[in-house]
């Protein structure tokens, strides 16, 4: 009973606090560790369960301790909180992150592979450059409106953009016409290091036959297969398709009492990332059916003639997550349903 059988550690930039627990809960010791300290003093430590909130540093410390022998799990902040006693202290957070990880009905995160992250990073830096872009493009045209100059919206239209900046016969001031090339330039910029992670993105997914099988999926092209590769776990780790769908946030809140079913909105408890992307992929199905002529699924159209379609892309949203699940568990190609007229 004097053995540690879990250690909790609050994560920070320099200084560490680690709080020892055995298998009754008591306290074993409790230390503040520096970085360079922190992997020797675990090192030395009897093989056991190390946990650790989900933060931006945690799924690296976690691969680290887990060479070290023991088990790394990771747990999201806000199932910690309420383990917190009286006041918020590093002391309080790493006995919390130990008192959590003990519970046998906890739910942890993932530990991400080094893979997983460098594709999340090129998904996400890729995200950062295009804000940037409609940013400028959008305090560009609010400058010039301000002069009466009235810009195209459309960010394929820089061309017309530029000629409304360089015109000699436009009555802008000459600061006002300088900085409106610089804004262009960086606009330029920011689009061609956009184009350049889009080949990186091709080019991961070119080598991936995971995201070579999720584009089999009519709405799921580059980005959503890259997301779905960045940021979802295991598939193994979720019990049905809903499980996973539950987990992107695709399902209404519950406010339920008395055996009484209370659904509200969708939840949005989950990944944003990939999230949007699947709702944005649904939209584009929808489009195609309502704009184009597309043959819908009979379930899809009977959803299409009495809902709002922002809904009915949500819901689909929902079966092609279970779509995925199902997929990614078989390790088969989407099987398009028969559609009806």
């Amino acid at each position: 009973m004097n053995e540690v059988s879990i250690i909790g550690v609050d994560l920070a930039k320099s200084v560490f606090q680690v709080h020892g627990a055995g298998p009754d809960g008591t306290a074993h010791f409790r230390k503040k560790l520096t970085r360079i300290q922190f992997l020797p003093f675990l090192s030395q430590q009897p093989n056991c369960i190390v946990a650790m909130e989900a933060c931006a540093t945690a799924h690296g410390w976690a691969r680290a301790i887990s060479e070290l022998g023991h088990e790394a799990k990771l747990i999201p902040p806000q199932y910690v909180k309420p383990f917190v006693k009286r006041q918020k202290n590093d002391m309080a957070d790493a006995e919390a992150i130990a008192e959590a990880a003990s519970r046998p009905t906890m739910r942890f995160v993932e530990i991400k592979s080094e893979d997983s992250q460098a594709r999340a990073m090129i998904f996400r830096t890729r995200q950062m450059l295009v804000h940037q872009r409609t940013q400028s493009l959008n305090a560009l045209r609010s400058h010039l409106a301000e002069y009466g100059v009235i810009a195209p919206k459309s960010r394929f239209r820089t061309d017309q953009l530029a000629r409304l900046v360089e015109d000699k016969d436009a009555t802008l001031p000459d600061l006002v016409r300088a900085t409106g090339i610089m804004y262009l330039e960086h606009i330029e910029a920011l689009t061609s290091r956009i184009s350049e992670l889009n080949d990186q993105i091709k080019e991961v997914v070119r080598s991936s036959k995971t995201a070579k099988r999720l584009q089999s999926m009519p709405g799921v092209g580059l980005q959503t297969s890259i997301a779905i590769e960045a940021f979802a776990p295991d598939m193994r780790c979720f019990k049905c398709g809903r499980d996973f769908a539950a987990w992107l946030g695709l399902v209404p809140k519950q406010h339920s009492s008395g055996g009484k079913e209370r659904l509200g909105k969708v939840s949005k408890h989950g990944q944003q990332d990939i999230r949007t992307n699947l709702i944005s992929g649904a939209m584009s199905v929808i489009v195609a059916i309502t704009r184009f002529g597309k043959q819908p699924t009979e379930w899809l159209a009977r959803m299409l003639e009495r809902k709002p379609k922002k809904l009915v892309a949500i819901a689909l949203a929902n079966k092609m997550a279970r779509a995925i699940w199902a997929m990614m568990m078989k390790g088969e190609d989407y099987r398009n349903p028969v559609a009806t007229a």
